[in-house]
């Protein structure tokens, strides 16, 4: 089950690390950046001037057809937003930014999900899938399986009556952005749950979820997924490595 998988050697994983670190404190510096009347092209535009100080590259715009740096949603929107500079955030809006680096030949990939201004209820929101990726995150062990992280996001949100999106998956990273194996927000009896998690893996863990159901649809745009329903949708994602000791969370500050 692990024939397709790119394991990656302790200096590569310390490489790795090096990348995600960078862009753990580019991430951080993002999230500080939205407030009410930013736009999302103004993220965009720092985004791609802090990697460049950093020595890496942008990720996403590796990815074909895509030409920016970040992925920016905002309130139903849930992944593959492109940032326009008409999309302005104000007081209400949850804005998730979504960023990858490319850094001495490998990528890595985190988001987050902010709040502009203050609401309990959708503080709860994010609160609840952040709590549901450090609950998957526990489980990137080696002897564990994918269905561990996908049962760990799906009832984790359940928990909070908050639903996890089937239609998209987390996935490996490395040398190439997307790589082996998917991993599911949910179980659904997929044969990739099977799939054993051994040291050297490394996975892009990601918590995709909604306050309303799970179908989702392709704006207009040809990029941005959102909700069906229009209800709020979360994303919180993070580079994990598997090593001899349990996860190691390469894109953390």
């Amino acid at each position: 089950m692990t024939k397709n998988i790119r394991l990656k050697t302790p200096a590569e994983i310390k490489t790795m690390a090096k990348g995600g670190s960078k862009l753990a404190k580019i991430k951080s510096e993002l999230a500080k950046r939205v407030k009410n009347g930013t736009s999302a092209m103004e993220i965009e535009n720092l985004a791609t001037a802090l990697i460049k100080q950093s020595g890496g590259q942008p990720s996403f715009k590796m990815v074909p057809g895509y030409h920016w740096t970040t992925c920016i949603n905002v309130n139903e929107g849930l992944v593959h937003g492109i940032p326009k500079k008409e999309t302005i955030f104000k007081n209400g809006d949850i804005v998730s930014i979504d960023v990858g680096m490319y850094f001495k030949g490998f990528h890595t990939d985190t988001s987050l999900t902010v709040l502009v201004g203050k609401n309990p209820q959708k503080e709860k929101f994010l609160k609840s899938g952040k709590l549901a990726l450090a609950k998957a995150i526990e489980k990137v062990r080696a002897g564990n399986i994918i269905y561990d992280i996908s049962k760990a996001i799906q009832d984790s949100l359940k928990k909070d009556g908050l639903t996890p999106i089937k239609a998209l998956v987390g996935h490996g990273v490395g040398r190439d952005l997307h790589e082996a194996p998917a991993v599911p927000c949910y179980v659904g009896d997929n044969e990739v749950e099977k799939v054993k998690l051994v040291e050297g893996m490394v996975l892009a863990i990601e918590v995709m979820y909604a306050a309303g159901g799970d179908k989702v649809v392709t704006f207009e745009d040809g990029w941005t997924i959102g909700t069906k329903d229009g209800k709020i949708a979360g994303l919180f994602e993070e580079t994990v490595a598997i090593v001899a000791n349990g996860p190691l969370i390469l894109t953390d500050a």
